[in-house]
């Protein structure tokens, strides 16, 4: 059954490193995802599952153990997947899942079964619902990190430049993860959600499908914009 979920931005940007002298920009946001891991942690779960974004449709499953790198953003940092060390084979994270893995590491995650599956934007929401469904019908206690941004479109400057719908599609996204609201997330807009290049869809929507028959009460932790994308910080228990 799912305990406990932590709803994350993933810009490699959190990474200190990678953001060099532009680090403190994101100190609420790293603050805040740091908060909302301790409700993880609180929750006490046997197990963790990292959801991100994966450029297949997927899905994706990553072992404990699994390797990610910043490297493609001119930095030498690797991370592994809720352990201190290296030791599973297989394809190496990608920058969503790694984020995740960056996140686990510095709160010290590594003691708990984890493993982590990798969703993109061509699955359609019943198959995000689908896995989210398998993933709390696990025998015991399952915690979710799941990890994604709102739209890249809310400023002239965002990677995707300014989109009028922007704004409005992050507000219900921030809405429905403050209330906990599964059938608010399953209803969201897929191709709306590409247009607006919005990475956290499909994980939210595993998320919907594995809180469903759950009574979850939800937190808003951090919502903004910064460099034009929105990020959104929620805790679930």
């Amino acid at each position: 059954m799912l305990v406990a979920a932590a709803v994350c931005p993933c810009p490699p940007l959190l990474v200190p490193e990678v953001a060099a002298g532009a680090a403190p920009e994101l100190d609420t946001a790293r603050a805040a995802c740091t908060d909302a891991l301790g409700v993880l942690a609180a929750s006490r779960p046997d197990r963790l599952v990292v959801v991100g974004p994966a450029d297949s449709a997927g899905p994706e499953v990553y072992p404990r153990g699994a390797r990610g790198s910043f490297r493609g953003f001119g930095v030498d940092v690797e991370v592994y997947l809720g352990a201190g060390g290296g030791g599973a084979d297989g394809a190496e994270l990608p920058p969503g899942l790694s984020v995740g893995a960056w996140l686990l590491g510095r709160t010290g995650w590594t003691d708990l079964p984890v493993d982590g599956i990798g969703v993109g934007d061509a699955l359609p929401a019943e198959r995000c619902g689908a896995v989210g469904r398998d993933l709390a019908a696990r025998p015991g206690r399952t915690a979710l990190l799941v990890l994604g941004d709102a739209s890249a479109c809310r400023t002239l400057k965002a990677p995707g430049y300014l989109d009028e719908r922007a704004a409005p599609f992050d507000a219900e996204v921030g809405r429905a993860l403050e209330a906990a609201d599964p059938a608010a997330l399953t209803a969201l807009d897929a191709d709306l959600a590409r247009e607006l290049k919005a990475s956290g869809r499909a994980p939210w929507q595993v998320l919907a499908g594995a809180a469903a028959a759950t009574d979850l009460a939800g937190a808003l932790l951090y919502e903004d914009a910064p460099y034009g994308v929105g990020y959104v910080v929620a805790a679930w228990s």
